[in-house]
C-alpha cells in the first residue's frame, strides 16, 4: 500500500464518523457533466492518415463541504465514462490521442475511471490528498481538451492567511490521461521513463486591483527545476474599455539523470547542446485591447536557441508490452497553446495575433466568436542538422450557450484550425471539432 492510498484510508475512517457533521453535507455539490465531440484530423501529408471519431463522455462530480471544528474535513469524488460512438473503419489511428485503442489497434467501444480526493481546513488553508486534482498553475494545467478532462494524484496545498496573497504547494506522483483508463508516473515530450516526483511552490501576489506578480518554482526529479515570473495589469480606460499587460518568463534546466544518453531522453524540440539535455527560456507576452464586445490581442514569443520549451507530457511513457499509455497532451501556460501546435520549438520565435466579439454587446448573450492566426520562425533543425524552419496555424472558434428554457446551459462549440510547416514531426493539417456540453446540478 502506498503513503496516497494509505493516508486516503485513514482519512475515509475519519470522515465516516462525521459525515453527519453541519457543513459537511449541507454544502455539498453533485453534479453530471455530459461532452459529445465529433474530432476530425484531415492530415494533408501524401500518404498520411486521417481521424475521424466521435464520441460521448460522462463525469460525475461530488463536492462535500467540511465537518465542523478547528480542522474541517471533507471529500470529492469523481467517475468519468467514455462511450465511443463511430469512428468510421480506419478512421481511429492506434495513438491513443482521443480515444483508447484495444489490442488490435481499434478504439475500445468504452473506457472508464474513477477516483477521490480527502480535503482539510484549517483557518483559510486547504489541504487535498487523492487522485482527482485537476490543477491549474503557471507551472502546471491540467488538460481538458478532448472528451474527459486529465487528473494527477498527489498532495497540494493553497492558503489565503495572508490578504491578497495566493500559496500554492504541492507534490504531485502520477497522471491519468485524457485517453486512459490507468495512471502513469510523470515524465516530458519525448520522456520515456517514469518520475514519481513533481514538487511545486509558487504564490500570486495581488499588489493592487489592477496588478498581480506571481512566482512559482517547479520540480520534476530527473527531469527539470523550472522557475516562473509572470505580470498581469489592467488599465481600466473606461467602464467599457480596457488594456490588458500579461508577461510570462520560464527559466528551465535539467534535473537529475537527464541528460544522460539514453535515460530519461528529451528531445527538446529542437538543437541543443546535448539533445538529451533540458536546457531553456521562455518569455511571452501579450496585449488585449478590449471595447465593449470587441476583444483585440497582438503578442509575441521567444524560445531560446538550446531547447524547446519544457512541460509535463507523458505521451511517449509505455505499457509492459511497449504499448503507449494514452497519458500525453497536458496544456501549458503560454500564449501559443494553439487548437493544433505549440510553438515552443527550440529557437521559435512566434508573433500572434487574435480578434474576438462577444455578441452580448449586441444583444445576444451566450455567442461568442474568435479568429487567431500564429506565425512561428527560426525553429533549429533537430541536432544542429539543416536550415532554419518556419510554420502557421489559423483558428477560428465558435461559442453558444442556451440562456434561458428548457435547455438552459446547453452549450455548443465549433472549432476549426489550420496548421501548416515545415518544421519537424508535425503534418500539414486542417482540423475541427463539434462539441456539445451540458451540466445537470443535483444539490
Amino acid at each position: 500500500m502506498n503513503k496516497s492510498t494509505l493516508a486516503l484510508a485513514v482519512a475515509f475512517g475519519v470522515l465516516a464518523q462525521q459525515a453527519a457533521a453541519a457543513g459537511f453535507l449541507e454544502d455539498s455539490k453533485a453534479s453530471v457533466s455530459s461532452r459529445t465531440m465529433y474530432y476530425n484530423d484531415d492530415n494533408r501529408d501524401p500518404g498520411g492518415s486521417d481521424q475521424r471519431e466521435t464520441a460521448e463522455g460522462l463525469k460525475f462530480d461530488y463536492q462535500s463541504g467540511f465537518t465542523q471544528g478547528t480542522v474541517g474535513f471533507g471529500i470529492d469524488a469523481q467517475a468519468l465514462v467514455g462511450i465511443h460512438l463511430d469512428g468510421g473503419k480506419g478512421h481511429h489511428p492506434d495513438s491513443n490521442t482521443f480515444f483508447p485503442s484495444d489490442t488490435d489497434g481499434s478504439a475500445v467501444h468504452e473506457w472508464s475511471r474513477a477516483s477521490a480526493n480527502v480535503k482539510a481546513r484549517f483557518s483559510k488553508t486547504e489541504a487535498h490528498l487523492g487522485g482527482a486534482l485537476q490543477p491549474n498553475m503557471p507551472i502546471l494545467v491540467a488538460n481538458d481538451s478532448r472528451l474527459l478532462p486529465q487528473t494527477f494524484d498527489g498532495g497540494t496545498i493553497t492558503s489565503k492567511e495572508i490578504d491578497n496573497v495566493t500559496f500554492n504547494a504541492g507534490q504531485l506522483e502520477h497522471s491519468a490521461g485524457r485517453a486512459s483508463s490507468n495512471s502513469t508516473g510523470l515524465a516530458v515530450a519525448g520522456g520515456t521513463q517514469d518520475s514519481n516526483q513533481f514538487r511545486y511552490a509558487g504564490a500570486d501576489w495581488k499588489v493592487t486591483k489592477d496588478l498581480m506578480l506571481q512566482y512559482y518554482y517547479a520540480n520534476l526529479e530527473n527531469y527539470y527545476k523550472q522557475n516562473f515570473l509572470g505580470l498581469v495589469h489592467v488599465y481600466q480606460i473606461a467602464p467599457n474599455q480596457s488594456f490588458k499587460t500579461d508577461v510570462r518568463y520560464f527559466d528551465s534546466s535539467s534535473d537529475g539523470k537527464n541528460g544522460d544518453a539514453g535515460y530519461f531522453f528529451n528531445n527538446n524540440g529542437g538543437y541543443a547542446s546535448n539533445p538529451n539535455e533540458v536546457d531553456n527560456k521562455t518569455w511571452s507576452a501579450m496585449f488585449t485591447y478590449t471595447l465593449g464586445g470587441n476583444a483585440f490581442l497582438l503578442g509575441h514569443q521567444r524560445v531560446n536557441d538550446d531547447g524547446g520549451f519544457v512541460y509535463l507530457n507523458q505521451g511517449n511513457v509505455v505499457d509492459g508490452n511497449g504499448r503507449n499509455e494514452g497519458n500525453g497532451g497536458t496544456s501549458f501556460y503560454l500564449f501559443t497553446d494553439a487548437m493544433i501546435n505549440g510553438f515552443v520549438r527550440a529557437g521559435e520565435n512566434t508573433t500572434f495575433g487574435q480578434y474576438s466579439y462577444d455578441f452580448a454587446a449586441a444583444g445576444l448573450p451566450g455567442l461568442k466568436a474568435s479568429i487567431a492566426y500564429l506565425r512561428g520562425e527560426n525553429i533549429k533543425a533537430r541536432n544542429g542538422t539543416g536550415s532554419d524552419m518556419s510554420e502557421w496555424e489559423r483558428d477560428m472558434r465558435v461559442d453558444y450557450t442556451i440562456q434561458q428554457g428548457t435547455f438552459k446551459g446547453l452549450g455548443a462549440t465549433l472549432r476549426h484550425g489550420v496548421y501548416r510547416g515545415n518544421a519537424e514531426n508535425l503534418a500539414d493539417k486542417d482540423q475541427t471539432r463539434l462539441i456539445f456540453n451540458y451540466t445537470y446540478s443535483f444539490m
